[in-house]
């Protein structure tokens, strides 16, 4: 799939901003999270904000729509849509102004979507308000832009609730919802964030779609920069409430000039690294209450100087509309050359002693699950009788090897976190085999399988949501302890408690704080360290970097890897995000509708993709290459619909109704194993 072509209209300008400074009232004192931006988005171009958490992209956002919480409010600045300063405007003015000149897709379309009107009375709502279409007419373009978005049975769709359909639907109604008054400019504020990747891939496509037809102006804010590769024509990179760089995207991505921007590309995860660690961004976004006297990046910086320190750079222009605020880019300055290699030596480590493998798939050893399942009742009427089952897992089977770590993919829904959470036997499990060094796990009961929680622990996807709020950390970590009778109680836990900090990067008198005193990123090594206390031989991973920003989650992957080479322990890693998979498993599952279609190393499974399934999932990642930040490639494989209910699937191979290579054997009879090699197993009627 090739980058975006140049759009027609670039010398129209379609939104400037113009010295936008925002405050915001908080107790530490005011907040400036907009310090002076400037921008300005053409017609029919996508303008990409990218940069961590914390930097101000959302709120920038936020300021354009004047949609500030109450505490906050805009200092100065314009904001010009065509000609108009919209910041003068008074509110009932801006009324008019929103949706139907300015559109936008909320980050969480399930907390921006009114849960108690349906999605068509939403969508209505917004013609009628604007004088669109009224009565019947708003009807029918409510449903034509449901049609449009691709949402599948869209009559029936208009009349459910947002909490009826599943998050990339909700995305898609949110997409209709900003769409249908034809605006001039769109907001996307994160909008394929924790998507699958084959919805991500849909939702991208319409949006470039609905740009190409209408010359719309799109400003895309994200962490994801596959997702700017593939959408964006300019990129700002954004730190500290002010822009640290810009320029095309071919240029961005090519020839980085911030030093910022170079961690940042060096964050990435992916193949090429496997053996090396990750470069990372010491400490965290500075706090934005405080003054700065010079270079908001200097304290996390590998080049910083003394200039840095004392005096804020200004502009410098480096080619044809590509600009970057950094010292040694200044004429006079140090030489860039200098720039360009104290960024390229950052040692790297050894390459890490790979795991040994066992022979085959069928190898009895360190974690055998044959044929699991979790199934779930459904039941209704008064008396709740049992009408159906959910079939999230229906007949699972893998293994892990000793220090390994195996992948679990797919798409939301199709059973991975059931599973990971049936092999640990939080859930009860319907039907199967879990061999865990020769012990049949499922057939443990009470104080047997409590005994068997030290060896294998989780480390969950939301880890403010796992950790007790009104815990210090210290006690946090030691609580799994004394469960385990784990070391005596006193000093030697606290020693190990600080130890175990110190482990996962951050300073044993962490001890005391409570969770929400803590980065997202420093509460998932808390979870870490959590996990690593009762010394386990295995952990399940579910997700634990797909809300991080990339330098965070390059922390967590070197720590995983870290730990993995010097304690021995195995992963069971479920994630969708491909770059992950490249760059830490070693083996590979991908899972479909409860059941696993296509299993090996991952050499096998990401180069040599046998399963139309697994192809179509890894020719959707966005990928960026070496020459312009296009993505590289296959054109995106189309699938067709959702994901099936597990509720009801389809007869046959689960996934015929999305296949594009499906024939009439395929609704049949589910295929039945076969094995490619000693180690990669594919469950397709069309591989021999």
């Amino acid at each position: 799939m090739n980058a975006p072509a140049e759009p027609k209209m670039m010398a129209d300008i379609a939104l400037r901003v113009t010295g936008l400074h925002t405050c915001i009232d908080a107790s530490a004192g005011v907040v400036r999270p907009l310090d002076g931006v400037d921008l300005e988005i053409r017609k029919g171009e996508t303008f990409a904000i990218v940069g961590e958490s914390g930097c101000g992209k959302s709120m920038t956002a936020l300021s354009i729509m004047r949609l500030l919480p109450e505490a906050a409010w805009i200092e100065s600045g314009s904001v010009r849509l065509d000609a108009q300063n919209i910041l003068t405007l008074p509110e009932y003015a801006m009324r008019n102004v929103r949706g139907a000149r300015i559109g936008m897709i909320f980050q969480e379309p399930g907390t921006s979507l009114n849960p108690v009107l349906t999605c068509g009375e939403q969508i209505v709502e917004v013609l009628e308000r604007h004088n669109i279409a009224q009565g019947a007419a708003a009807q029918a373009r409510a449903l034509e832009w449901m049609q449009r978005v691709g949402i599948p049975d869209p009559e029936r769709r208009l009349t459910e609730y947002p909490f009826q359909l599943s998050g990339g639907m909700k995305q898609r109604v949110m997409i209709a919802l900003a769409l249908s008054a034809e605006p001039d400019v769109l907001i996307a504020d994160e909008p394929t964030t924790a998507l699958d990747v084959t919805i991500q891939a849909q939702i991208l496509d319409l949006l470039d779609q609905l740009q190409r037809e209408r010359g719309m102006a799109i400003l895309l804010i994200t962490h994801d920069l596959g997702v700017v590769a593939r959408m964006a024509h300019r990129v700002a990179l954004m730190y500290a409430a002010e822009i640290v760089e810009v320029g095309p995207r071919t240029a961005f991505f090519t020839d980085p000039q911030h030093p910022y921007a170079k961690k940042l590309f060096a964050s990435l995860p992916g193949a090429a690294k496997r053996g090396e660690k990750l470069a990372t961004i010491q400490g965290l976004v500075p706090p934005l209450h405080v003054g700065f006297t010079g270079c908001r990046f200097a304290d996390r910086c590998d080049v910083v100087h003394a200039r840095c320190r004392s005096e804020a750079p200004g502009w410098t222009e480096t080619g044809a509309g590509h600009q970057a605020r950094c010292h040694l880019l200044e004429q006079g300055g140090p030489d860039p050359v200098y720039l360009k290699q104290a960024l390229a030596e950052e040692p790297h480590p050894e390459p890490v002693a790979e795991a040994r493998r066992p022979e085959t798939l069928g190898t009895q050893g360190f974690l055998a699950i044959r044929e699991l399942k979790v199934h779930f009742p459904i039941r209704k009427g008064v008396l709740k009788r049992t009408v159906g089952q959910v079939k999230a897992v229906d007949g699972v089977s893998f293994d892990i090897a000793p220090g390994r770590t195996l992948a679990l993919v797919g798409e939301s829904g199709c059973g991975k976190t059931t599973a990971g959470k049936g092999l640990l036997q939080l859930i009860p499990v319907t039907g199967g085999s879990i061999r865990f060094e020769g012990q049949e796990l499922t057939a443990l009961k009470g104080e047997a399988l409590r005994r068997t929680r030290a060896a294998t622990q989780i480390v969950f996807q939301d880890p403010f949501a796992s950790l007790n709020p009104r815990m210090r950390v210290g006690d946090i970590i030691a609580e799994g302890m004394g469960s385990f009778g784990i070391g005596s109680a006193g000093a030697e836990r606290d020693a190990r408690v600080s130890e175990l900090l110190e482990q996962v990067g951050l300073g044993g008198d962490t001890r005391y704080k409570y969770p929400h005193e803590f980065s997202g990123g420093q509460r998932q090594r808390i979870a870490i360290a959590r996990a690593l206390a009762v010394n386990p031989k295995l952990i399940v991973c579910d997700e634990p970097t797909s809300a991080l920003d990339v330098s965070v989650q390059a922390q967590i992957l070197n720590l995983l890897k870290d730990l993995q080479q010097r304690l021995g322990v195995s992963y069971l890693f479920i994630t969708h995000n491909i770059g992950v998979v490249e760059y830490l498993a070693h083996d590979v599952a991908v899972m479909y509708l409860g059941r696993i279609v296509e299993a090996g190393t991952a050499e096998e499974v990401l180069n040599t993709p046998r399963h139309p399934y697994t192809q179509a999932l890894l020719s959707a990642v966005p990928r960026i290459s070496a020459s312009g930040g296009a993505l590289v490639g296959i054109d995106a494989i189309k699938v067709g619909s959702e994901l099936p209910s597990p509720a009801n699937p389809p007869q046959g191979c689960h996934f015929h109704p999305r296949c594009p290579h499906a024939v009439d054997a395929c609704r049949a009879a589910y295929p039945v194993e076969v094995a490619v090699s000693d180690t990669h197993r594919v469950r397709c009627i069309l591989v021999k």
